[in-house]
């Protein structure tokens, strides 16, 4: 009875450590690890112990014969990998990175911003004795994207929260949530109060298309939409108009199918979640019945990930559909491309809401006076670089689609830190393993590129960590010159605890998770203390 890895993996390699015999793949310092979808269970070694399901932080482990109908394709899909990839001869990876101890006394380090990249970062610190962790976010809540940007339909993927309370939880880390870098603390200020400052601020903005109409009223950026219907504080108050029957995704990655999933879900399913209250109300009244996702290039080049692809096919009394000429489909047979045939050749139910996988197509214009009416856009076709990038190029042939909202999902890009070096190319700050300058370092998507998982972050962090101890312990890091001061205004653990206890106890009255607060003025009130005064 093998184990099977299921959708929500999180690839943080926690479950490679704890199988006894080496049967989970690719581990950490293997080739594919960091690039595929997701880990494999290997069902010819697998001894069936359960020891991965105890360490994997967001329950993707489970026995086939517990599996659900909807998982039942994980189980063909763990097993076909190993016959592409044999790891027969491969010894057990040794993934936890030496304990090194701190030869001065206590390293302080500051980390600013509290998502999954800046909790791993904290994690790797304080497997060191004598390190002291302090994280900021400019949010009275941490979690990052998390707690919003996971779609809530996705509850089993945020239980890596549970994970997280373990982190902050030990005796050497605390927060300052609330503070924002920049506005309420310097950077030069966090130099001055510790050793090291690892910054984990994430891609905070979108990728712009760069068409006429794309700042009409109903055309929306990915990070806007997906945080209102996440109720993130910046943008939970926000309106958008769901009359039209007809929504346009533009782009097809992982983000594009949550989206054009809360679009079509029954309001119903979604009021046992967290999804906020606003906009829960709004997908009630809305009238969408068809949500279209552009893709400029084909099938085979589609971003979205075949677990996620999987899952999207398993939806019930929604209908998903795909367009594109069979020889397309059928071009580079992959698993994604299999999956997508089989879909094509579904017969929809008249009556349907429905998902529509449109592939060769480019936007050329959002067309509306004041407000999103139709999106005219153009077939393409594929030609392949000499270096085999594969590029899409317009045919001219255009067509126009009726709809009032278009969401715009072309990928994530962050923003330049204050004080740091910023490359515009590829939207990350330049950096030798994450090492800036002795004393300032950079972990998770502002390192890399908005790429990979939620565990993803966990190596990624593993390498910073390390460049910032051998700096520590090499001498090259200053001495703090004063103590920290931000604690009067920042909320601390206990005040995220408490606001913790208050949204859980609203979830429970309602048979929910929990009932997200989603403004500073409630948070602060749940957490019992004053409300800091609007920045300017």
């Amino acid at each position: 009875m093998p184990y099977v890895v299921t959708r929500s993996c999180c690839a943080d390699a926690s479950c490679v450590l704890a199988c006894p015999v080496n049967c989970i793949h690719p581990a950490p310092g293997e080739p594919g690890f960091g690039s595929t979808e997701m880990l494999y269970v290997d069902p010819r070694t697998c001894v069936d112990c359960g020891a991965c399901t105890s360490a994997c932080p967001v329950d993707a482990l489970k026995p086939h014969t517990a599996l659900g109908e909807a998982e039942l394709p994980f189980l063909e899909l763990n097993a076909s990998y190993y016959k592409e990839n044999a790891h027969a001869d491969r010894a057990p990876m040794h993934v936890v990175p030496r304990q090194r101890r701190i030869p001065q006394g206590e390293l302080s380090v500051a980390v600013v911003g509290a998502g999954p990249a800046g909790l791993f970062a904290a994690d790797e610190l304080l497997r060191h004795p004598g390190t002291r962790v302090t994280v900021y976010d400019r949010l009275p809540t941490p979690y990052g994207l998390v707690r919003a940007g996971v779609a809530p339909d996705h509850q089993d993927t945020k239980h890596v929260t549970e994970l997280f309370g373990a982190i902050e939880a030990q005796p050497a880390f605390s927060y300052r949530l609330g503070v924002e870098v920049g506005t309420d603390v310097t950077h030069a200020d966090l130099l001055r109060d510790h050793h090291a400052v690892i910054y984990a601020v994430g891609a905070a903005t979108d990728n712009r298309l760069g068409i006429e109409g794309e700042d009409l009223s109903g055309s929306v950026c990915a990070t806007d939409f997906v945080a209102w219907y996440n109720g993130h504080p910046d943008h939970a108050h926000d309106d958008h108009d769901l009359g039209s029957q007809r929504a346009v995704v533009i782009g097809n990655g992982n983000v594009a199918l949550d989206v054009a999933r809360i679009l079509t879900a029954d309001p119903d399913a979604l009021a046992r979640t967290d999804i906020s209250d606003r906009a829960l109300a709004a997908l009630r009244a809305g009238n969408v019945r068809e949500v279209v996702l552009l893709g400029r290039r084909g099938p085979a080049q589609a971003a979205f990930t075949v677990p996620e692809l999987l899952a999207l096919g398993a939806l019930k009394d929604v209908d998903v559909c795909v367009e594109g000429r069979p020889e397309v489909l059928a071009r580079g047979a992959t698993e994604k491309t299999r999956l997508l045939s089989e879909l094509a050749a579904r017969t929809p139910v008249e009556g349907r809401r429905r998902i529509v996988l449109r592939f060769l197509t480019s936007p050329v214009r959002i067309v509306g006076d004041g407000a999103v009416r139709a999106l005219e856009m153009t077939t393409t076709t594929l030609h392949t670089d000499d270096d085999g990038t594969v590029r899409a190029r317009p045919t001219g042939d255009t067509r126009t689609l009726e709809t009032g909202l278009v969401v715009r999902c072309v990928g994530y890009r962050a923003r330049p830190v204050p004080g740091l070096p910023f490359d515009e190319d590829t939207a990350t700050v330049p950096h030798d393993a994450g090492r800036v300058e002795p004393g300032v370092y950079v972990t998770g998507w502002i390192k890399r590129g908005p790429t990979g998982f939620i565990g993803t972050n966990r190596t990624c962090a593993q390498e910073t960590v390390a460049s910032l101890l051998d700096d520590f312990c090499a001498g090259h890091l200053n001495r703090p010159v004063s103590a920290e001061g931000t604690a009067g205004k920042a909320l601390g653990l206990e005040d995220w605890r408490a606001i913790d206890r208050v949204e859980r106890a609203a979830g429970e009255a309602q048979g929910r998770p929990r009932v997200k607060l989603t403004d500073t003025e409630s948070l602060h009130r749940a957490a019992a203390r004053p409300v800091p005064a609007v920045r300017g």
